[in-house]
């Protein structure tokens, strides 16, 4: 018998997951399950990387599919019974693939809304009818300002990545787009951490919930190997190039601090033969879902992100994670390599520190209780990243000098 048969899945679902290739559950499944499919509410506390998607998902279609849509409705076709937000595009995408893959042998219908694309084929979609939306606010609260959606029939209401969304300055807008919805409802509130006003959001919508902690924020997951470079700020492009010419670096994402940086490693990285995408705030969404399908399908090798990938993108079998530049928040640099070491598989997160970033790392380890190994540049690397310093970054004025390398200014401790 199957591992997710035990938690009273039924059987269309069990053999969507099966067939998705995962043959037991994670803690947060374990114990999230059996209280959504017993409708409790639900604040769960959990970070990238724990397999919280199916942890809502597959309890809710079971509860959809079990229990027909309320009786009259005002207009044909079907209303809306579930509602997932979140903060990011390519979040709601993969949660509204996740809807799709484990609902195929079920009678229940799916679409996702975000802004970026033209709103008339997400209209047309509800219209025809659904029983499940996933959305990012602003577009959702753009369509609801227009009427074109309500939610009169709402059973099941989701937050995903609530304090994420608090970091990207969307409360505001999950708090109207709550207004919305009916206040007799299942809600399930998921979030990494619980900063104060997260914490109030949370005591305000949910109703005796079922409290879930699964692999708090400062930890990381064991699988992963951890380590780090003391390298001067151009010569990273250099020491990242030589990494990457590990062919067991097969699906690789990088890290930079800025959209700029993001545009110059990917091109560094495609000057050296190496295929590499760019994705960050400024692509547009046909751009960002390209670079995703790049990777995805093998064209790439590497993805280079900004921080808004840090949770918002799921990808398969990710073998290294690098911080081209070290987080300035440290909580990011657990969201970050939190995308390999996936599924029980082992990971590799390497991270390249110059001098002026130091006391990031400092933050970092003291948040993870966890000094991170040092390794030595490869001695005959170290003429050649010299050389290509030069040039990284816009030369950075020459080579080798203290300070933190590069020009850039050191950003305030957090």
């Amino acid at each position: 018998m199957s591992p997710f048969k035990d938690l009273q899945l039924i059987e269309p679902i069990v053999k969507a997951v099966q067939a998705e290739g995962y043959d037991k559950p994670t803690p947060i499944q374990i114990q999230a399950i059996p209280k959504i499919l017993a409708r409790h509410d639900l604040l769960a506390c959990a970070q990238t990387g724990t397999g919280k998607t199916a942890a809502f998902a597959l309890p809710m279609l079971q509860l959809l599919a079990e229990r027909p849509a309320p009786g009259a409705v005002p207009r044909p076709g079907r209303e809306i019974r579930a509602l997932i937000l979140t903060p990011t595009r390519e979040l709601a995408s993969q949660i509204g693939e996740s809807f799709e893959n484990y609902g195929k042998g079920l009678n229940l219908r799916s679409t996702v809304i975000f802004g970026g694309v033209g709103q008339n084929p997400q209209v047309a979609a509800i219209r025809r009818g659904v029983d499940i939306v996933v959305a990012t606010p602003g577009r959702l609260l753009d369509l609801l300002q227009q009427r074109l959606v309500r939610f009169n029939h709402l059973e099941i209401f989701v937050l995903d990545e609530a304090d994420r969304m608090l970091d990207m300055g969307f409360i505001h807008d999950v708090r109207r787009v709550i207004t919305h919805i009916p206040k007799k409802r299942q809600t399930l509130f998921f979030s990494a951490t619980m900063p104060p006003e997260i914490s109030k959001l949370a005591s305000q919508i949910l109703v005796q919930p079922v409290r879930i902690e699964v692999t708090p924020v400062a930890s990381t997951v064991d699988k992963i190997s951890q380590t780090v470079y003391m390298v001067q700020e151009n010569q990273k492009t250099a020491l990242l190039i030589h990494e990457m010419s590990n062919p067991d670096a097969k699906r690789v994402l990088i890290f930079t601090r800025t959209k700029r940086d993001a545009n110059r490693v990917a091109e560094s990285l495609n000057e050296a033969r190496i295929g590499a995408e760019a994705i960050h705030g400024n692509k547009s969404q046909g751009a960002r879902e390209r670079a995703l399908d790049s990777i995805k399908e093998g064209r790439a090798r590497a993805l280079v992100a900004t921080d808004i990938a840090a949770r918002g993108i799921d990808i398969d079998q990710v073998t290294h994670v690098f911080n081209y530049d070290v987080p300035n928040v440290p909580e990011n640099y657990v969201h970050r390599i939190g995308r390999t070491a996936r599924a029980g598989k082992a990971g590799i997160a390497i991270s390249l520190c110059s001098p002026g970033e130091r006391a990031f790392l400092a933050d970092i380890e003291r948040l993870i209780r966890k000094r991170l190994t040092v390794e030595a540049t490869p001695a005959g690397l170290q003429v050649e990243m010299r050389k290509r310093g030069r040039s990284a970054r816009g030369g950075g004025g020459g080579g080798g000098g203290g300070g933190g390398g590069g020009g850039r200014s050191r950003r305030p401790r957090r």
